[in-house]
C-alpha cells in the first residue's frame, strides 16, 4: 500500500480524534500497552548467555553453543554433546521448538549451494542456508524454488521442519520439492533418504521439527526463473470472501488479509508473466500497520466511528502492480514483532472458519488491529505436514508482540479445532500428543521412526516431550 495510506489515515483519525483520546483513559491505558515487554536476564546465575526468539515469548540459557561446519563434527557433537540437543535456525518460530538447557547447535557454517542440474531444475542445498540467500544463488543459474513463504528469514532446514509455506494454485509448502535429503541422527550416524532409500526416514522427518535429527542437506525441485507480476488491491471484505473460490483458481499465487474493524482487505495475486520489470518501492506495509494501530488506539471504544474513517480512506487506494523476478516479490520484510497463531483446515472449512474468526474478535476483542492472513497450500504425503493429503486453507491471526496474546487460545483456536484444523508447527497452539494423533493418519508411523533414531529422546526438550509423548 502507499505511503498516502497512512497519512490518510493518520489525518482523518486525527480530525475525528479532538477529545477522544483522554477519554475514559485511553491515553492511559495506551502509555501501559505500549511498554515494552520485560525481558529475561541476559544470562543467567551460572553466566549462561541467554538465547530467544523473534518475537520474545522463547528463551533459554543453553550449557552449550555448537557451531560445527561439516558433516563429521556434526556427528562428534551429536554423540557427546549435553542434551536436550536443539537445532536453531533463525529463531522465527513462535513455539518453543528450541529452549534448551542442553546444546544449541546452529548450522550457519554449513550453507549454500552443493550442486545443481540444469536439465532437470533440481539443486543440492546446505540446510542452513537462509531463504533470503538460496533466491538469488538459485537465479544466478536460472532456477527458482516453486514457493517462497510470506517472511523469507528462515533456514532451509527450518522451514521445512517446521512445515513453513507459501500460497498459490496447486503448490505445496516448503518440503514438497524436496527430493532428497540427508540428516544427522543423535548417534552420529548420516542417513541419505529419498522415495526409494530409506523412505521411512524420508516420509517422517521432511518435517520433522528437529526431533528426527539434525538435517544436512537437501536436494530441492525447481523450476525455471521466472517473472512475475504482483497485484495488490484493497476491497470490501465481503466481496473477497465471494470470490476466493474464483481467485484460488485465476491465480498461481493468492492471499488476502482482512483488516478487522474496517470491512476491507487486502488481496494479493502472483501470476507469469513477460511484461518489463517495474520493481517495488520502499515497503510501506510497516507505516500502514502502525496507522492501523494509531486508529485503533485513538477508537478501540468507538469502533463504529474506527471503521467509518478507514472504510472511508482505504477505498481511496489505488491497486498497484510491480513485476520482478518471483523471489524478489514473495517474501516481505516484517519488521514489526507479533506473536501468531496459524491453522491450516479444509479448504471448504476456511471460509467458515474465518467468518467466525473476524466476528468473535470484532464482538469480544476490539483492541486487534493486526490483519487477518488467509492463503491456500496444495496436499502432500509427508506424514508430520500440517497438509498431508488435503488441499488446505490457512488462517493467520496476530497480535503485537507487546500485547498479550491469551485469546488465541481462548477465542480462536477452539474455532479451528472446530473445524478440524491442524496447527502450523512453528506458529503457537496448545495441542499435545494424544490431540495430534487424532489429526495426523500417520502419528503411529511417524513416531516409530522418531524412537528408532532417537530411543533415548536427547532431541527432545521438554516442549517436544508433550508434542511427541503422551502426557
Amino acid at each position: 500500500m502507499n505511503k498516502w495510506t497512512r497519512r490518510g489515515l493518520l489525518a482523518a483519525g486525527g480530525v475525528a480524534g479532538v477529545g477522544v483520546v483522554g477519554a475514559g483513559g485511553v491515553a492511559g491505558r495506551n502509555f501501559l500497552r505500549d511498554r515494552e515487554p520485560l525481558a529475561p536476564a541476559a544470562q543467567d546465575a551460572e553466566g549462561r548467555l541467554l538465547w530467544s526468539n523473534w518475537s520474545g515469548v522463547a528463551h533459554a540459557y543453553p550449557a552449550a553453543r555448537t557451531a560445527p561446519q561439516s558433516e563429521d563434527e556434526l556427528s562428534e557433537i551429536l554423540r557427546i554433546s549435553p542434551g536436550p540437543i536443539r537445532p536453531v535456525g533463525s529463531g522465527h518460530s513462535f513455539t518453543a521448538l528450541v529452549p534448551s538447557e542442553g546444546t544449541l547447535l546452529t548450522l550457519d557454517n554449513m550453507t549454500g549451494l552443493v550442486s545443481h542440474d540444469p536439465a532437470t531444475h533440481r539443486a543440492t542445498v546446505r540446510a542452513g542456508t537462509r531463504l533470503a540467500d538460496l533466491g538469488p544463488a538459485l537465479a544466478a543459474i536460472g532456477q527458482e524454488m516453486v514457493n517462497l513463504p510470506d517472511i523469507n528469514k528462515q533456514s532451509v532446514a527450518g522451514a521445512i521442519s517446521t512445515g513453513t509455506h507459501g500460497t498459490g494454485r496447486g503448490i505445496q509448502a516448503v518440503h514438497g520439492s524436496i527430493v532428497a535429503m540427508r540428516i544427522a541422527t543423535p548417534s552420529g550416524e548420516i542417513i541419505d533418504c529419498d522415495r526409494q532409500t530409506r523412505p521411512e526416514v524420508f516420509d517422517a522427518a521432511r518435517v520433522g521439527l528437529g526431533a528426527f535429527g539434525v538435517v544436512t542437506q537437501v536436494t530441492l525441485q525447481n523450476q525455471p526463473l521466472n517473472r512475475i507480476v504482483k497485484r495488490v488491491a484493497v476491497q470490501p471484505t465481503e466481496e473477497v470472501i465471494e470470490a476466493w473460490p474464483a481467485l484460488r483458481q485465476q491465480h498461481r499465487n493468492v492471499e488476502f488479509y482482512v483488516l478487522p474493524f474496517t470491512d476491507h482487505s487486502v488481496t494479493i495475486t502472483n501470476d507469469v508473466t513477460d511484461l518489463p520489470v517495474r520493481p517495488r518501492g520502499p515497503d510501506v506495509d510497516t507505516e500502514t500497520l502502525m496507522a492501523l494501530k494509531q486508529l485503533r488506539d485513538w477508537f478501540e471504544f468507538t469502533p463504529s466511528l474506527r471503521r467509518r474513517i478507514a472504510a472511508a480512506e482505504l477505498a481511496k487506494i489505488p491497486p498497484e502492480e510491480v513485476v520482478d523476478e518471483g523471489w524478489k516479490l514473495l517474501s516481505n520484510e516484517r519488521p514489526v514483532r507479533f506473536n501468531e497463531i496459524e491453522y491450516h483446515l479444509p479448504i471448504d472449512a476456511q471460509i467458515p472458519a474465518l467468518r467466525e474468526v473476524l466476528n468473535a474478535i470484532e464482538t469480544h476483542r476490539k483492541d486487534v488491529f493486526f490483519p487477518i492472513e488467509v492463503r491456500v497450500i496444495a496436499p502432500d504425503d509427508a506424514w508430520l505436514s500440517p497438509f498431508h493429503q488435503r488441499e488446505s486453507g490457512s488462517i493467520a491471526v496476530h497480535a503485537y508482540y507487546r500485547e498479550d496474546y491469551d485469546f488465541f487460545f481462548s477465542m480462536v483456536e477452539p474455532i479451528f479445532r472446530r473445524h478440524d484444523g491442524r496447527p502450523h508447527w512453528g506458529k503457537l497452539h496448545s495441542l499435545k500428543a494424544r490431540d495430534l494423533a487424532e489429526l495426523y493418519p500417520r502419528w503411529a508411523d511417524a513416531a516409530e521412526v522418531r524412537r528408532a533414531l532417537d530411543p533415548q529422546g536427547r532431541m527432545l526438550n521438554d516442549y517436544l516431550q508433550g508434542i511427541f509423548l503422551d502426557d
